[in-house]
């Protein structure tokens, strides 16, 4: 019998180690809520908001990071996002929410040389002190937020994955993300406005 109370007492342990270690799916946005803004320092030494966009029809936020397989595995097509869409008026706006201390190579100094060696196009920020990324609901990196630029505020209209295929972009299906923007400018309907977010857990 006290064996029996020990063991669950240290798996009791373990699972609260866990839950510490990774953010958990606490809500957040829904599609047609007014999203927060923002102001985090930039890997090109700036700070930004969305308050800094004047003429744009609204941002593509993605939380993403340097560590996460899944996350490099969509750098490029990230980056194939903003030089489609922020002609349009709808820019990326990349922001890791990893605790460095818990995942190093998330460090903002990481950051820096990831932006520079890929040339990335968009700002790359970190959500520091991570009081951000609770506030999307953001759970998986990469994990997307279309906000649409209105007059009551910036208006989430799509929360999830930028596509159907991590592994393979030349076998993509649904191009999640693209569709939903594209449908945003077109005033019309977004068919799928939310998809599960495929990624590696947010490190806290």
């Amino acid at each position: 019998m006290k064996t029996s109370r020990i063991l669950l007492l240290i798996g009791v342990l373990l699972m609260t180690s866990v839950r510490g270690v990774y953010a958990q799916d606490t809500g957040g946005y829904e599609v047609g809520d007014l999203a927060t803004d923002f102001k985090l320092q930039s890997t090109d030494g700036s700070v930004v908001s969305l308050a800094d966009y004047d003429d744009v029809r609204g941002y593509l936020v993605i939380f993403t990071c340097n560590s996460c397989p899944y996350a490099v595995a969509y750098e490029d097509r990230i980056i194939a996002l903003d030089k489609e869409f922020k002609e349009k008026g709808v820019p990326v706006i990349a922001i890791n929410p990893n605790n460095p201390k818990v995942q190093p190579k998330d460090s903002f100094e990481e950051m820096k040389k990831r932006a520079a060696e890929k040339g990335f196009t968009f700002p790359y920020l970190l959500d520091a002190g991570q009081k951000i990324f609770p506030q999307y609901g953001a759970t998986r990196t990469p994990h997307c937020f279309l906000l649409e630029k209105t007059d009551k505020g910036n208006v989430v209209r799509y929360n999830g994955a930028i596509d159907d295929n991590y592994q393979d972009a030349s076998a993509v299906e649904t191009t999640y993300v693209a569709n939903a923007i594209e449908a945003m400018l077109a005033g019309e309907a977004i068919k799928v406005e939310n998809t599960k977010a495929i990624g590696c857990s947010i490190k806290i």
